[in-house]
């Protein structure tokens, strides 16, 4: 096999606004968009591949658009020379020379599997050992508001065809309560629900939740933000419980599921350092018996198409949704066939990730290393 070379990396900026305005979350957390940082990899064979890591603000992970560039400043020349056809490798070098930041390396591992994808002519999805359907199920989430407000929301994204809903709780528990109940009395048969905390509740709290709200369907993500606390309310629970800010790592899937914390994980693919980790831990995941969810902190059509791949690469039974960040924001940077009908998106079937990347709305680079 004839060698392949990183030729350049650049780096871009896109400012992504959300369509429907200000995103809040647990605590009264908000953001107007996505900072996206965009990184295109070229190789000496001519191939390109294109990386996307857009955080949630600076409040969502330990991670934040200013640490991203700086760490891929420190990582991109060390890139040069190496081949992207072995993420594992790349990875290797990433974490022997910057010591945690996982996020500050995930653009850059997701351009190299786009490019080795590419030079395989293979979909990512194929190319990650294949894909268990066309389409993933969408959810999508209802931000923190006034109980009414949530509900008109909720019922909105019903019409749109949406079939799973995150309602975001996480404040006071008799208000969250009635933000669950406003939401649910909208909502078909059949709707998934989850009831998200981001994170932000003590065991107390969480327990005054469970208890009442013991008549409502729904599952549980997240309701604490330390590990031991969440597996302080396990007992309290009777309903499925999923882990999403917890999981940074294959480490804490393997003791959440020997303490029989967990009925499923939430994978960000920004969160534990790109597509290679993440595919390791839902690998795990999977052969555990949990239920998956891979979706990430944000981004437009490179980190959607990404997400959407390692769906639908995930067997049926263990995947539960993920959304379509770029319906999201009212800006694009690229061009793929991520449809979006009924609740469900569709995975490129083209090359790599399936995004071409119009490079003209991403303006001047912030960096090129060559």
């Amino acid at each position: 096999m004839a060698a392949v070379k990183i030729d350049s990396v650049t780096v871009y900026r896109q400012w992504q606004p959300f369509a429907s305005g200000t995103y809040t979350c647990s605590g009264g957390r908000s953001a107007e968009g996505f900072d996206s940082t965009i990184v295109r990899i070229a190789a000496d064979n001519g191939l390109v591949g294109w990386g996307e890591m857009a955080p949630l603000g600076s409040f969502y992970d330990p991670s934040f658009v200013g640490g991203a560039r700086e760490g891929i400043r420190l990582l991109a020349p060390l890139l040069i020379g190496l081949d992207p056809r072995a993420p594992h490798v790349l990875n290797e070098v990433m974490d022997l020379h910057l010591n945690g930041h996982p996020y500050a390396k995930s653009a850059l591992d997701m351009a190299c599997w786009d490019l080795a994808a590419r030079a395989a002519d293979l979909p990512l999805a194929e190319a990650l050992g294949g894909r268990f359907s066309t389409t993933v199920d969408l959810y999508r989430s209802v931000s923190q508001a006034a109980p009414e407000v949530m509900a008109q929301q909720a019922a909105e994204y019903i019409d749109h065809g949406y079939r799973r809903l995150q309602v975001k709780v996480g404040l006071d528990p008799d208000d969250d309560v009635e933000r669950m109940e406003a939401v649910l009395a909208v909502l078909p048969a059949g709707t998934v629900v989850y009831a998200d905390a981001n994170a932000a509740w003590q065991p107390a709290q969480a327990r005054r939740f469970l208890r009442s709200t013991a008549h409502l369907d729904y599952t549980l993500e997240q309701p604490c933000a330390s590990y031991a606390n969440n597996l302080a309310i396990r007992a309290a629970c009777d309903r499925p419980l999923v882990l999403d800010e917890s999981i940074d790592g294959v480490e804490t899937l393997v003791r959440a599921h020997a303490d029989h914390l967990v009925d499923g994980i939430t994978i960000k693919i920004a969160r534990v350092g790109g597509i290679t980790k993440a595919r390791l831990i839902r690998d795990v995941a999977v052969q555990l018996g949990l239920q998956v969810t891979v979706e990430d902190t944000g981004g437009a059509e490179i980190d959607t198409a990404a997400m959407a791949h390692l769906s639908v690469s995930t067997p049926n039974q263990s995947r539960t949704h993920t959304v379509d960040f770029h319906n999201w924001v009212t800006v694009s940077h690229g061009v793929a066939d991520l449809r979006c009908v009924d609740g469900t998106m569709t995975a490129p079937d083209a090359p790599g990730l399936g995004v071409e990347v119009d490079i003209t709305a991403l303006g001047e680079p912030l960096l090129v290393v060559s």
